[in-house]
């Protein structure tokens, strides 16, 4: 055999997978169809002298896992530098809020701002941190039932009395901001920051997208030194420093099966062969495309990857973003909340529904240069606006070649409204619509998460209920990345999920093989 495991696509999961086998001693073959690493957490340089995210920007997630430090990825030319504060949220009319890493100093400063949100704010901490570690719990395991069960039964104990606390679990996470807060600004902050999963703050059984925000407190915000892409780079070098293959611009064109097992892969005229095979892909590219018909599991066709998510416009100015109401450089070294009110993010989700771009977008503005020289030449900015709402299927027949330099404009005037003036610095720019998503970073109607991240559809029902713990429909078959448990966003845990069940799996056809 060519390999050991064979892992198709090599973004942040897949790097992940293959360096915890490789690192266990396994011949590890990566194969990506890109002319580089990465996936969607990959760093370019797009305008001359501006160092471009394609994807993901902010590491928090990643921190919640021990994934760093068991591949020693410092080793390796990952350089973490910590952001502090987490969060701002500036607003037109007056001063910011900030989220720090110190939940004490983050009270203070709300209370300072919004008299009273502080006690709030620690009221809230304390009813759901516990909660919160048991959700994190969840997301470093297998979905089985057994370790659901277990969370649920044994972890998730609040100081709320049980009945109240089934309760808020149940409900949309804008009531739950609602419940605890008064003051719109903190409710839309902490709401915005719930929507970067997808889900709109009405939407049913949403409340544990608000209730893990302790954990933010645990993890902080990180930027890689140099870029996002940075991340996949050591990664990469991990999997060769530890005997691996990392193969670019080798688009796979299927998974051989031979038996019912997975045998490994043919690309372009080249067969290679391997015990098992990963998939790293969007589950939809795995099961359409690379399974034979005759392997192709009947629930493939029911994974609902929605209608687009949001939209990213990024920017390469000339001089530093200048907040009309927030002139001080903290406000320009985290991430900046930009969402008036929680009606605005609803508002623009309705927009979203009936097939339109959002018309008064909720804003997510990034300025990494302000904490990292690299990103940007001296006395320029890197500027990346996130925006949600954005359908992938527009209404009337458009399309976002029609109408994509219009909302990539409405962007920068919603962001003008916090920084008058931003929009003369701009000397190159990219926008990022669902279409140039799904085209460029192989992510179907431009979904970030890959599949929508509802409740049917998380936890061991993710991808499905028939494929939940990283296998997949045929023997040997094995899937990570978003499309499988917990979802999308830098964390990693599906990758290292996924190698945990593969090393048990190669264990034991290797104490087989030896008992012969």
């Amino acid at each position: 055999m060519d390999y050991d495991v064979i892992v198709i696509g090599a973004g942040h999961n897949g790097l992940v997978s293959a360096a915890y086998l490789a690192q266990a001693g396994y011949r590890v073959g990566v194969f990506e169809r890109r002319d580089r690493v990465g996936g969607a957490v990959a760093t370019e340089e797009v305008v001359p002298g501006y160092q471009f995210d394609l994807g993901g920007s902010a590491h928090i997630l990643i921190r919640l896992t021990p994934i760093v430090e068991e591949l020693e990825l410092g080793r390796y030319g990952l350089e973490y530098i910590e952001l502090d504060p987490l969060l701002a949220a500036p607003s037109p009319d007056g001063p910011p809020l900030y989220v720090w890493r110190d939940p004490d100093r983050t009270a203070a400063a709300l209370d300072e701002a919004v008299p009273g949100a502080g006690d709030r704010y620690r009221s809230f901490l304390d009813d759901w941190s516990q909660f919160a570690q048991a959700l994190k719990n969840m997301f470093l395991a297998e979905p089985t039932p057994w370790q659901l069960g277990r969370s649920m039964l044994f972890e998730t104990a609040t100081p709320l009395p049980w009945s109240e606390a089934a309760r808020t679990i149940s409900r949309p996470y804008g009531d739950v901001v609602a419940q605890y807060f008064e003051d719109d600004r903190v409710r839309a902050l902490l709401a915005w920051m719930a929507a970067q999963s997808g889900p709109p703050p009405s939407a049913p059984l949403s409340a544990p997208f608000v209730l893990w925000h302790p954990l933010y407190h645990e993890s902080g915000v990180a930027r890689p030194r140099g870029g996002s892409g940075m991340l996949t780079q050591a990664l990469r070098r991990h999997v060769v420093s530890h005997g691996g293959a990392v193969h670019t611009s080798a688009p796979v064109d299927d998974i051989l099966v031979e038996d019912g097992t997975a045998a490994g892969i043919r690309v372009g005229g080249s067969v290679y062969t391997a015990r098992a095979v990963c998939s790293a892909t969007h589950v939809r590219e795995t099961y359409d495309h690379l399974l034979p018909d005759a392997h192709r599991p009947p629930e493939a066709g029911t994974l609902r990857v929605g209608n687009g998510f949001g939209a990213m416009l990024r920017l390469a100015l000339d001089a530093p973003v200048e907040y009309a109401n927030a002139p001080d450089r903290p406000t320009r070294t985290d991430m900046q909340m930009l969402a008036r009110s929680v009606d605005q993010i609803e508002r623009a989700y309705g927009t979203f529904k009936a097939g339109r771009p959002a018309e008064d977008p909720p804003l997510v503005a990034m300025t990494f240069s302000a904490v990292d020289d690299t990103l940007a030449p001296e006395g320029g900015e890197v500027l990346w606006l996130w925006g949600q709402y954005f359908p992938y299927e527009l209404a009337e027949g458009r399309t976002w070649d029609d109408i994509g330099e219009r909302v990539a404009d409405r962007l920068l005037d919603a962001f003008e409204r916090y920084a008058p003036g931003t929009r003369e610095k701009v000397v190159g720019r990219l926008f990022q619509d669902p279409a140039w998503l799904e085209a460029h970073l192989s992510l179907p109607h431009g979904n970030v998460m890959h599949l929508e991240m509802d409740l049917d559809q998380m936890f061991a029902a993710r991808p499905s209920l028939e494929h939940p713990n990283y296998r997949g429909p045929v023997d040997g078959l094995y899937l990570t990345g978003a499309s499988t448990h917990p979802g999308g966003g830098i964390m990693g845990a599906s990758g290292r999920n996924a190698a945990r069940v593969m090393l048990r799996d190669l264990s034991s056809w290797v104490e087989r093989v030896s008992l012969g």
